[in-house]
């Protein structure tokens, strides 16, 4: 005795969301020792940024102390900000650039 329409299965489905990777801000610290003009060498070397946009971040960095030069995933604002800190340490000069993360 089988009734056909009560032995009726129901397959659920699970989806995982899966959560976007926290972003990293790096920050250029400004210091009174390095050049601007190696300042802007390094934004645009490592950065990749246009002689105006590196210029208009080394200024605010120089007014107000910190500026944020980009935002990545932690990996590679971590290795942006390595890279950039080697490059001035090789040329003799204190700049500095933090990571942190994004709000």
């Amino acid at each position: 005795m089988s009734d056909t329409g009560s032995d009726t299965k129901r397959k659920t489905t699970t989806r995982l969301k899966v959560a976007k990777p926290r972003l990293y801000k790096v920050i250029l610290v400004n210091d009174d020792f390095t050049p601007r003009e190696f300042v802007l060498v390094i934004l645009k070397a490592v950065f990749r940024m246009s002689e105006e946009q590196g210029y208009n971040v080394m200024m605010t960095a120089h007014q107000k102390g910190k500026c944020v030069v980009a935002v990545y995933s932690r990996d590679i604002a971590e290795t942006k900000a390595k890279e950039a800190i080697d490059l001035a340490k090789q040329a003799g000069f204190p700049l500095m650039f933090v990571t942190e993360p994004e709000d």
